[in-house]
């Protein structure tokens, strides 16, 4: 049943080659807004970017760094300032939001309060003129393929949250669109349910084949979904790669410290004029006793917190730097005030630029 919605041209694996063709392709994007008594703000900044056909991508970064604005681009809900936009190789500039191969899941979910499940998924088939056979069919493959089967007659509002999340999916998949736009669609839902619908996604995408392109601010969300990355800051792509790329070569501090935990080091090498930042990921971090024979940098302990797995260690050094440390060595333990000496594999550093 699930595999009469997966798109007819590809055959549902993961896009990791480079060979793999351009679903989009997002040319010098720029978005201006004209802001009353404040003149124009671009929201959008040159961006070029291509999503590859059949890959889970995300957009991340913080609050106004453009991602939602792309996100509405490439729905036909904003208008380009300049630039173009290409779906399936066609230039969508001037097309209407229904004319357009591209489907979205809204943060707030949008459904119809006064309709069933079934009704809400089969709205969309509706207003396309779907035979009434095939919206049947259809609704059924969906609710299979979110798991609500049972639950096609039950009013949303009586839904549990993560339960109104699969019926917003499944209204987004039955028009089989070549592209599904995620707006945050995760950040209502509770920590535990948050993940649990993380593999969800995940599933979906690769089950349907279809081009998945999520927009949120969560980098722990988007390194556990995503095929590759954009990183986004002031309306411009800082980095783009895959989600080990991007964690483990950052191509700036902000890239540094907005993807997952890390310490930023500042300091200098002799025969430069110009000082460096020196990024270390906390679990790279060693501690050792003071008496040791070398390490990079002395330090106190500040504070101390027990997580489970591990052991996070905050340690005072010059210049007024604390380094974090997450040591998963439990025989091993210091104490808030305590000495030590910190060291990590020269193979862990990166030399960063702001």
């Amino acid at each position: 049943m699930m595999s009469s919605l997966r798109r007819a041209e590809t055959n549902g694996g993961p896009a990791s080659s480079a060979d793999t063709p351009d679903m989009i392709q997002i040319r010098a994007a720029r978005k201006v807004f004209s802001v009353s008594g404040a003149g124009a703000t671009a929201a959008l900044d040159s961006i070029d970017l291509s999503i590859r056909d059949n890959e889970f991508f995300s957009l991340l970064g913080p609050s106004g760094c453009g991602k939602t604005t792309l996100l509405r681009l490439l729905a036909g809900l904003e208008s380009l300032t300049s630039g173009e936009i290409f779906i399936k190789g066609r230039n969508v500039a001037g097309l209407p939001p229904q004319n357009r191969p591209v489907n979205t899941v809204f943060q707030s979910y949008a459904l119809f309060p006064h309709m069933t499940v079934a009704q809400n998924v089969a709205f969309g088939l509706e207003m396309l003129g779907v035979p009434k056979a095939e919206i049947a069919a259809r609704v059924e493959q969906c609710l299979d393929m979110v798991r609500l089967n049972g639950l096609a007659d039950r009013a949303t509002p009586h839904l549990s949250g993560g339960q109104q999340q699969r019926v917003a999916l499944a209204r987004a998949l039955a028009p089989r669109p070549e592209v599904l736009l995620l707006d945050e669609p995760l950040s209502a839902l509770d920590l535990k349910l948050r993940k649990e619908m993380q593999g969800e996604l995940k599933r979906l995408q690769r089950e349907t084949g279809i081009t998945f392109i999520l927009v949120t601010h969560d980098q722990e969300e988007a390194l556990a979904m995503s095929d590759r990355i954009a990183v986004m800051r002031n309306g411009r792509v800082l980095q783009l790669g895959t989600p080990e790329d991007v964690y483990d070569n950052p191509s700036c501090c902000f890239v540094a410290d907005f993807i997952g935990e890390t310490n930023l080091i500042p300091g200098s090498v002799l025969g430069r004029s110009n000082d460096l930042t020196i990024t270390v990921r906390p679990e790279n971090v060693r501690l050792i006793e003071a008496n040791a024979a070398s390490g990079r940098l002395f330090g106190t302990v500040e504070s101390v917190k027990f997580l489970g797995l591990d052991t996070l260690y905050e340690v005072a050094v010059a210049q007024k730097v604390t380094v974090r440390a997450r040591v998963r060595d439990t025989r091993r333990r210091f104490s808030s005030g305590a000495s030590v000496i910190i060291d990590w594999p020269a193979e862990a550093e990166r030399e960063l630029r702001q």
